[in-house]
């Protein structure tokens, strides 16, 4: 338990793990970590509430399940997939996922460890559920375990301090059991286990402690800085409508106390579950609107509160608080509006409204801010109208080129070029032209400025036009037979439409160089493919950037299948990596 030593011990399980896969040293390893988990099990209680040795006992735990050892997951590291799992965004691990990059391990030493641990941890329960050491250590071990259903029934209520009867079967659990538990979840180190033993448990498990320990302590813990982060992962991994209905009841009339104390994240956990299992949809959208403006308010002030909570809940004025130009959005509220504009068209309305009301300025600033930039993207992928979503794109008009060097606003410019008709998209387009030489330098303009075709838009705006067209085309006969959720024009209005706007202004053309390019290549007899007096950046720039895009939280599972995956760069709301998001 020196620092020393426990650096020199990881160095030594690190150097072991590199020969796993060598068969002939496989027994002498075994040999000699079996000689150190004898050691161990004698007085576990030390090690795990030790700052170093609880290092090494992670290390030797991760070790045993074959678990390479920087692995975010088992060391405590939440990754960046944390929040997407639990808002919906990303679809949860499976537990083969745990085994999907494993080496070589020792499964029957993992069972021998854990169980001396335990043994141990019997008569030492009410330290370890303090400890922030231990706390760790027992972490790392139930997410190691989360696929063996039996070895879960026996640890977790031994973390609980009950017994597997108490939870599983008709009995109730002591008062003063239920009363000790309640009260640790307001304790920072028994509240990180216990997140972790809410998304672990069997189903059997799971339902025994949300009736018989959480029933009617909801509020309480939800209004609590350590205990609402419980009632977050309680709600992320509720399974059926029975539960959903025991949480509204105590919630659901409470949406204005908890956001102005500060606990959206519960909202939003809410709001996810909501989703997720088609319960209490319509209510839940009803209340989130009731808690940020009164029924005697217009609708349109809706979205700009949410957007900027804290900001709205702690003037004193609030029937005069205006958007405050400049100020970061909030991350809990963009993620409540993103999850809000997935729910169906007939729940969202005032939702709706308020967002097509925005200004153009505030809109620029919104796709400005990662947060708000998602809120956006979100919308347009919803059910909404394709009018309406028109609408907010034109409000951007002017700014596209500006938008797309940034890192998180290009992904807003790639979803309204989605989104927008063939005049619209051709607007998007001649403004990314005027700035392809410094999008060509960003890491996300590749990517943009191929998908978009900016270039075959530059060289041949004509079939640039012709082809857009022909995808508009297939769009309306696929959505006309097999029906579609996105945009489903219904008649040819989009195409007399673009057809009777101009194709490039007369003031375009004359004012920028990329008119006279445009004119120059309509008449060159130039081949369709030909890219002859247009510069390209180098192959190897190409290549580096293939990777860059990230899969929109809204695209159809099938566009998502037959896409490889790509990563978000840029500020974005998930990659930041804390211990806890606070609410």
């Amino acid at each position: 338990m020196d620092k020393s030593g426990s650096h020199v011990a990881e160095s030594a399980i690190r150097a072991l793990s590199k020969h796993l896969q060598e068969s002939d040293v496989y027994a002498v390893i075994e040999d000699t970590l079996n000689t150190i988990c004898k050691v161990i099990v004698k007085n576990p209680v030390d090690l795990m509430c030790d700052c170093y040795g609880s290092h090494v006992l992670r290390s030797l735990l991760s070790l045993f399940k074959g678990v390479p050892l920087d692995s975010s997951e088992f060391r405590m590291r939440k990754s960046s997939s944390a929040l997407p799992e639990r808002f919906n965004f990303k679809a949860p691990r499976s537990d083969a996922d745990v085994s999907r990059h494993v080496i070589p391990g020792f499964p029957d030493l993992l069972k021998f460890l854990v169980s001396g641990m335990l043994k141990c941890a019997r008569n030492n329960i009410k330290t370890l559920q303090v400890d922030q050491y231990s706390s760790l250590v027992l972490q790392t071990t139930l997410k190691l375990l989360a696929e063996d259903e039996e070895e879960l029934l026996q640890i977790i209520p031994i973390l609980i301090g009950c017994t597997r009867e108490d939870i599983v079967e008709e009995n109730s659990i002591e008062t003063t059991i239920v009363r000790d538990v309640l009260g640790l979840m307001k304790e920072t180190a028994f509240s990180h286990l216990m997140e972790v033993v809410l998304e672990v448990a069997p189903e059997v498990l799971y339902n025994g402690i949300f009736s018989k320990i959480f029933r009617n302590s909801l509020f309480d813990l939800s209004s609590h800085h350590c205990g609402n982060f419980v009632i977050q992962a309680l709600i992320s991994h509720t399974r059926d409508q029975d539960q959903m209905e025991m949480i509204w009841e105590e919630l659901g009339s409470k949406f204005k106390d908890l956001l102005k104390m500060g606990r959206s994240g519960v909202i939003a956990s809410f709001v996810a579950a909501s989703q997720r299992l088609h319960s209490y949809e319509e209510k839940c959208c009803q209340a989130l609107a009731a808690a940020v403006h009164s029924s005697n308010e217009s609708s349109t002030c809706i979205v700009p509160r949410i957007l900027f909570l804290d900001g709205y809940f702690n003037c004193e004025d609030k029937s005069n608080w205006n958007w405050p130009s400049g100020v970061k959005m909030h991350v809990m509220g963009s993620l409540i509006l993103q999850e809000v504009f997935r729910f169906q068209i007939e729940f969202i309305q005032p939702f709706i409204t308020s967002i097509t009301s925005l200004t153009a300025d505030n809109v620029l600033e919104a796709a400005k801010d990662p947060g708000g930039a998602r809120v956006i993207e979100a919308f347009l992928s919803s059910d909404a109208s394709a009018k309406l979503k028109r609408r907010l794109v034109m409000r951007l008009r002017g700014h596209f080129g500006e938008l797309a060097l940034h890192s998180s606003g290009s992904f807003t410019v790639e979803k309204c070029f989605t989104t927008g008709n063939i005049s619209q998209r051709e607007v998007i387009v001649s403004e990314l032209v005027a700035v392809q030489s410094e999008l060509w330098n960003t890491r996300q303009g590749p990517h943009l400025m191929r998908k978009l075709d900016v270039d075959g838009f530059a060289a041949r705006p004509e079939q640039w036009r012709s082809r857009q067209e022909s995808k508009q085309s297939t769009l309306r006969d696929f959505s006309a037979t097999f029906g579609s959720s996105e945009t489903k024009p219904s008649n040819n209005s989009e195409t007399e439409q673009s057809k009777k706007s101009s194709f490039l202004s007369d003031d375009y053309k004359k004012k920028s160089k990329v008119g006279k390019t445009v004119d120059h290549h309509q008449a060159s007899p130039a081949p369709f493919l030909s890219t002859t007096g247009f510069k390209r950046k180098p192959k190897e720039k190409e290549q580096s950037n293939k990777k860059f895009a990230r899969n929109s939280v809204d695209e159809d599972v099938s566009k998502v299948k037959n896409k490889s995956k790509k990563k978000r760069h840029g500020d974005d709301a998930f990659s930041k990596s804390p211990k806890k998001l606070k609410a």
